[in-house]
């Protein structure tokens, strides 16, 4: 069995992976500074097709607008207008297939790492500005020699960026002719943190994922790490997990090259892995007996710190719960458990996405298992009696759930928060939700293509 290794690289070594980018605005020249554009823009993202069709799996568009053209109806956002076999609205994201971006607080500011492709693994930020004039700045950082070229990664905290990845070993086992005993099914795991504002690598760690040798035998397994967060007070780095486990006690079937495999089973419980921050050091693993369900998500944030200091994390994509991490134990509060069921009298639903808005107040964007559509509900982590569901044109559409499938953001500007809701390939609006009046009203129009839809807003 493999022994549990831990490797931390330094700034120094970081660098090395490193590529800097032509900009004239990098340290050591002298520029004069361009005028300051207080202005608010909100980005929307939208992923178009690939050559074979497939939704959302050919990239990633973006494109500012303001505040006031946001809350108007009558303003319209083509951004995946295509004429004469090109793009022509907004700017291309680097990246071979859907991006993942994240933003800083006041918008000025995406982030992206590129998914897969010749350029995965390779960071890239850009200045928002209106329509498609973003601009790239800072280092261009290549993140492949840790991440690999399909890492996952989000803004862990203001100005820090933390990418993931979970590579499983091969099942160990030991037995021969139809007596097999499950040994083990461990998992690598590697971190990189990210300074989002001086764009560079400042820490990286690879270990093997911390079961206990009670949690090794009994068949745990994690397939994939994502949406990383760190605390408040920044001393504890937060880290979801796709968990399964394997069911030992049967009997496995042989696959088409004579290896036992085994079923999987019910897990105990929903896990987090725990790592000290910055040094990435001491990993652990907390469980929630509140919910079986996972909590690595797919494409969205669903892990925010709360105003009260508890981290709120949601079991998306398939679960309708929010759980809570203390701040006093940075272990999971038994005691607390918000079934989205249960706040809005519906049965089946599962959380796409969400964002924590302030004082237990956050927004949910979930589908129904037996009903058609996406559905948008103002939700109180506080008092759940207190949530609500929030109507849309759209919502009974079916091609929602596509969208809502890879959606990623939910932006916010003080207590108002904005919305993109499009089925695939139909026009639909940015929704926009006053949070303390629990009032929804129609902005933006929102056009597509086929096979396309709007991603989320920032």
């Amino acid at each position: 069995m493999k022994k549990n290794l831990f490797k931390i690289g330094l700034l120094s070594i970081a660098i090395a992976f490193s590529s800097c980018s032509n900009d004239d605005d990098q340290p050591g020249g002298i520029t004069d500074p361009d005028p300051v554009d207080e202005t608010r823009y909100i980005t929307l993202t939208a992923s178009f097709p690939d050559d074979d069709g497939t939704g959302g799996n050919g990239g990633t568009r973006a494109y500012g607008i303001t505040v006031e053209n946001a809350e108007d109806p009558s303003y319209i956002v083509d951004l995946l207008k295509y004429e004469n076999g090109t793009f022509v609205e907004g700017i291309g994201l680097k990246s071979s297939r859907t991006a993942r971006v994240q933003a800083s607080a006041d918008g000025k500011y995406l982030y992206n790492i590129q998914y897969t492709g010749t350029e995965g693994g390779v960071f890239n930020k850009y200045e928002v500005g209106e329509g498609g004039d973003f601009q790239e700045v800072g280092y261009e950082l290549n993140t492949a020699a840790i991440l690999g070229t399909a890492p996952r990664w989000m803004k862990a905290a203001e100005g820090i960026g933390i990418g993931v990845y979970a590579s499983s070993y091969d099942v160990e086992y030991e037995g021969e002719d139809g007596n097999y005993t499950f040994l083990s099914a461990d998992s690598e795991i590697k971190i990189a943190v990210l300074d989002l504002d001086n764009t560079a690598i400042t820490n990286t760690a690879i270990f093997d994922f911390p079961w206990t040798d009670e949690e090794r035998a009994a068949g745990y397994n994690v397939g994939r790490v994502d949406v990383p967060i760190l605390n408040a007070a920044q001393t504890k780095l937060f880290i979801g997990c796709r968990t399964r486990k394997y069911d030992t006690t049967a009997t496995p079937e042989l696959d088409e090259d004579g290896i036992p495999e085994w079923p999987y089973g019910e897990i105990e419980g929903t896990k987090t892995l725990v790592l000290d921050y910055p040094s990435l050091k001491n990993p652990t693993v907390i469980t929630s007996t509140n919910s079986t369900e996972v909590n690595n998500s797919y494409r969205t944030m669903t892990q925010y710190v709360g105003t009260d200091g508890h981290i709120y994390q949601a079991t998306a994509t398939s679960g309708a719960d929010v759980l809570r991490i203390s701040s006093a134990t940075n272990d999971y509060d038994q005691s607390y458990h918000f079934d989205l069921n249960e706040a809005i009298g519906v049965t089946g639903a599962s959380i796409k996405a969400w964002r924590y808005v302030k004082d237990g107040i956050g927004i949910v964007l979930y589908t129904l298992a037996d009903t058609a559509g996406g559905y948008v509900a103002l939700i109180d982590l506080n008092t759940p009696s207190n949530s609500v569901k929030l109507s849309t044109d759209v919502e009974t559409d079916e091609d929602l759930e596509a969208t809502l499938g890879q959606y990623q953001y939910i932006g916010l500007v003080g207590d108002i928060a904005y919305v993109p809701l499009t089925p695939s390939g139909k026009e639909g609006n940015i929704y926009v939700i006053n949070t303390l009046t629990k009032e929804i009203s129609k902005g933006a129009t929102l056009k597509t293509i086929s096979g396309s839809y709007y991603l989320g807003a920032y």
